[in-house]
């Protein structure tokens, strides 16, 4: 990793000069400024975040980057994360990130050129291997999704698990045809969750239907179009075996999926709470997730490194996850 002292010698500049290249300072003169970036670039240069902003004497900031800060389990992790940074005396810089993995990087790295802390980040890619030069400054803790291709701290829940218990309950409703209902499998959540789901079914000594499982179901319309699909099967001999009840792989697919059980309804699992979830009719039976605490813990995993930069920690932590039954599972075969 090159410092800044080594990218002031090639370039034959101070290092104040390259601190004011970095900074987009206007009084550098255009040929000096190109001159830096491109060995800025060819060194690979990410600056010491935290050693310029003790330095600096400003307000230390925790970044936050979501897929979508709409959505109300990351909007929650955002907030744990704000309110631990402000016991803290620091604040918190939120961005989404959308669901294109190719821009993840994109939107991160210009977060990342701020006076950052530490970061929060829920992936939308499988690799974040591109960021380890900036991880290797700056503290990254990954939440509700594992890094891929990079060493950071983690924490998770209990994806496999939840999945498992919210199937088997299904099944001790009376359903041998249990509908998978998900978003995409490049996230390790979705991919853990179908898992558990399997084995679930496994256990129960029910043959598992790969027509039973329907993916990209994020909108109104494919959750739609996903419904329709696990209805309509038939079996080798023509006969109708549609599916007889539901499991919602996360809160975005259950919401999208709604509008159409309405008209055709089924028994229904969902993984993850959202709001008025408790006061639809049906009420919606749900796996609990606590995004407090992911945001808390995360926050507080970034300060205890800031604090102790030699201490060792756990890199993974996952955390439990609880079934709460409420009306949509009740219909029985």
């Amino acid at each position: 990793m090159a410092t800044m002292r080594q990218i002031a010698a090639a370039a034959g500049v101070s290092a104040k000069t390259v601190s004011r290249v970095f900074n987009d300072d206007p009084h550098v003169l255009p040929e000096t400024r190109e001159r830096v970036e491109a060995i800025m670039r060819e060194l690979d240069y990410v600056p010491n975040t935290l050693a310029t902003s003790f330095r600096s004497g400003r307000p230390s900031v925790i970044g936050v980057a979501v897929p979508d800060i709409v959505d109300p389990f990351f909007a929650e992790i955002a907030r744990a994360v704000e309110r631990t940074a402000r016991d803290h005396d620091m604040s918190t810089l939120v961005t989404s990130l959308g669901d294109d993995p190719e821009r993840e990087r994109e939107v991160l790295e210009p977060m990342l050129r701020r006076q950052l802390s530490g970061l929060v980040l829920a992936p939308v890619g499988e690799d974040q291997g591109p960021l380890a030069a900036w991880a290797s400054r700056t503290p990254f803790v990954f939440v509700d999704r594992a890094p891929g291709g990079l060493t950071a701290d983690a924490f998770t829940q209990d994806d496999f698990r939840g999945a498992f218990e919210a199937t088997k309950h299904l099944v001790g409703h009376g359903h041998r045809r249990i509908a998978f209902i998900g978003d995409h499998l490049r996230l390790p959540t979705t991919a853990e969750r179908l898992r558990g789901y399997r084995a679930a079914l496994a256990e129960s000594e029910i043959a598992e239907g790969a027509e039973l499982v329907a993916l990209g179901a994020d909108s109104p319309s494919r959750a739609a179009a996903a419904l329709a699909e696990v209805l309509s099967i038939h079996d080798g001999m023509g006969a109708p075996a549609p599916a007889t009840a539901l499991f919602s792989s996360n809160a975005v697919c259950t919401m999208a999926i709604l509008p159409a059980l309405a008209e055709r309804p089924l028994p229904l699992v969902a993984f993850g709470d959202f709001p008025l979830a408790d006061l639809l009719r049906p009420s919606v039976t749900v796996v609990v997730q606590d995004p407090e605490s992911l945001g808390r813990l995360a926050a507080e995993r970034i300060i205890e490194r800031i604090q102790h930069p030699d201490r060792r920690f756990s890199r993974r932590t996952v955390l439990p996850v609880r079934l709460l039954e409420r009306d949509s599972c009740r219909g029985s075969v």
